[in-house]
């Protein structure tokens, strides 16, 4: 049997052994739905509300709609919901900067941030402008050697200088467990009850409306992430989001512009439609990427390879990592997802340099709206234990002729080699 006839049959039994798995995700598809729905109704959206503005944007009530959705939706006082933020990082960065102060400490639960908020902080490289330069202390705490928190860790790096917590809800291009909810509402508890002042801040980047709450419904006090990830349902042109206590979405504001000006400028231009449809349309989109997730983990497991999560554990980000061994099959499997996507699919993805990260990475991304991820991507830096982290999917469907089309690639590689 041919590689194609081979994938072919095993794709039937996969899905066989999946189906169960896509009935969960729907239901809580359909209680995400709903919410956002109820929000759209409870603030009355109209037609008007679907244009944009201009130059400093005084007076946008279609912006300040959107953003009482985006608070409803993510359970926060207010939110900040802006094109001009560029990507999760930046939305990540305007709640360290616009929070912490000289003197102040930072204090990550999880170990490393993702890569490109090293530079942020100041822990690589010698941007200007760090969080570093700027007199802000940090500190982290390891993870356990199994991947769980070191609680007995935290509680003794907590001190009065710990003005702020920082939890990653993702796993990031780490091979660990991502953190659910319920994780995050242990972790609020843990820190509120000996530091009371201490901000809880997630970066959410990945995980919303994949569960049917979300950080700020269990206590969390700051949360940020991407329109061109979940919440802009693949069709957000840019943009950020920063949720959470109104006083401090207001600092995050005011690092955005200026103190003193704040959220009260920022025209939405022509795309604000696309950003009130894409909060709308989030909740299926998310569940169809978990899908094509989940029958990604189950394929790649089949064929022999070590797979997180496995296709029946649960489930808080649309990450789905696998480990293939060596750069010459992270390469393969991204130049075969590369193949089937509906852009750039004659493009052969190569490991670079890339801005924040400190390793060559491999990136297929065949998208309509540059880097989204949620359309379907995969990457991964060129480093041990040579995994590739995969996300998004427009559709079930399309996310499986691009495993499949990986797959095939990365067999092709085996045989050769």
């Amino acid at each position: 049997m041919d590689i194609r006839s081979k994938l072919a049959k095993l794709s039937e039994e996969v899905e066989a052994d999946v189906s169960h798995i896509y009935q969960q995700i729907e239901m809580n598809s359909f209680i995400n739905h709903e919410k956002v729905l109820n929000a759209f109704k409870e603030f009355r959206v109209s037609d008007f509300h679907l244009k944009g503005s201009t130059g400093y944007g005084y007076g946008d009530t279609s912006r300040e709609i959107l953003e009482n959705i985006y608070a409803r939706v993510f359970g926060g006082e207010k939110a900040l919901v802006r094109g001009q933020i560029v990507s999760g990082t930046h939305a990540i960065a305007l709640c360290l900067f616009g929070v912490l102060e000289p003197g102040d400490e930072l204090l990550s639960i999880q170990g490393n941030p993702y890569d490109t908020l090293e530079e942020v902080i100041g822990t690589r490289g010698n941007a200007p402008g760090s969080l570093k330069s700027y007199g802000v202390k940090y500190r982290q705490v390891e993870l356990l050697p199994c991947g769980e928190l070191d609680w007995d860790a935290i509680e003794r790096a907590l001190n009065h200088n710990t003005k702020m917590v920082m939890i990653q809800r993702s796993r990031g291009y780490a091979w660990r467990p991502s953190l659910n909810i319920s994780g995050i509402k242990k972790i609020v508890q843990f820190i509120k009850k000996r530091q009371p002042e201490t901000v809880i801040f997630v970066d959410n980047c990945y995980g919303e409306l994949v569960e049917p709450k979300e950080p700020c419904d269990v206590g969390a006090d700051l949360v940020a992430g991407s329109l061109i990830k979940n919440p802009g349902g693949g069709i957000a042109p840019t943009g950020g989001y920063v949720v959470g206590r109104a006083d401090l979405v207001k600092r995050a504001a005011n690092r955005w512009t200026a103190p003193g000006i704040g959220d009260e400028v920022g025209p939405t231009l022509d795309y604000h439609r696309l950003l009130l449809q894409g909060i709308f349309l989030a909740p299926h989109i998310v569940a169809e990427s978990l899908k094509g997730a989940v029958f990604a983990s189950r394929l790649f497991q089949r064929l022999g390879y070590e797979v997180s999560p496995q296709y029946d554990e649960y489930r808080t980000d649309i990450i789905q990592a696998v480990a293939l061994g060596n750069a010459d099959k992270m390469i393969a499997f991204c130049r075969g997802l590369q193949s089937a996507s509906p852009v750039d699919s004659h493009v052969l993805p190569e490991p670079d340099g890339m801005p924040g990260y400190e390793d060559a990475v491999i990136m297929a991304a065949g998208t309509f709206i540059q880097g989204a991820s949620i359309e379907l991507s995969a990457d991964g830096p060129i480093r041990p234990p040579y995994a590739v982290y995969m996300q998004g999917g427009l559709s079930k469907e399309y996310v499986k002729l691009g495993v499949l089309s990986a797959a095939e690639a990365v067999l092709k590689t085996e045989k050769n080699n």
